[in-house]
């Protein structure tokens, strides 16, 4: 159990780095600069709309997924979409599923569909993945082709 929510967690905490925050996608986390590039783009005063190879990038840090959707609420971020082949990539990790969800109000990211978890050899598999960005809680429920949760974890190789 360790390891799963140590993986969730980091995963996850460096994941959203590049999810917009207050004030839409020109307020990221970290300060450094964020660049972004869909296929086709569109905006509004409350949504941002990538298509098509949709990608925001803030360091080493990446999103990738056939479409993002963002939706601004009185200069407030209140929702982030992504789907089809949604990536989440960090230096560390990389996080797999159909769908993501970020949702500002209640800190919580969900992605569905097969969602696989690796970092480095370690790989742990399931349908749903939710994890609470303010209290780091994670849970990882069932589903794919066997309905299970399920991990392959390789211990750390000291250098006796």
């Amino acid at each position: 159990m360790s390891m799963t929510r140590t993986l969730t967690t980091a995963a996850i905490a460096l994941a959203l780095a590049a999810l917009p925050t207050v004030g839409g996608t020109q307020s990221f986390q970290g300060g450094q600069p964020i660049m972004w590039g869909a296929d086709e783009v569109s905006r509004t005063p409350t949504a941002l709309s990538l298509r098509g190879r949709a990608e925001l990038t803030q360091g080493d840090n990446r999103i990738r997924a056939d479409r993002v959707e963002a939706a601004v609420s009185d200069g407030t971020l209140t929702r982030v979409e992504a789907t089809g082949d949604v990536y989440f990539v960090t230096p560390d990790q990389t996080i797999r599923g159909d769908r993501a969800v970020y949702t500002p109000a209640n800190d919580t990211i969900v992605l569905s569909g097969d969602v696989i978890l690796t970092q480095g050899e370690n790989v742990m598999t399931g349908g749903r993945l939710t994890y609470n960005t303010r209290t780091e809680a994670a849970e990882m429920d069932g589903g794919g082709q066997s309905g299970r949760v399920q991990g392959v974890f390789y211990p750390e190789r000291g250098g006796n």
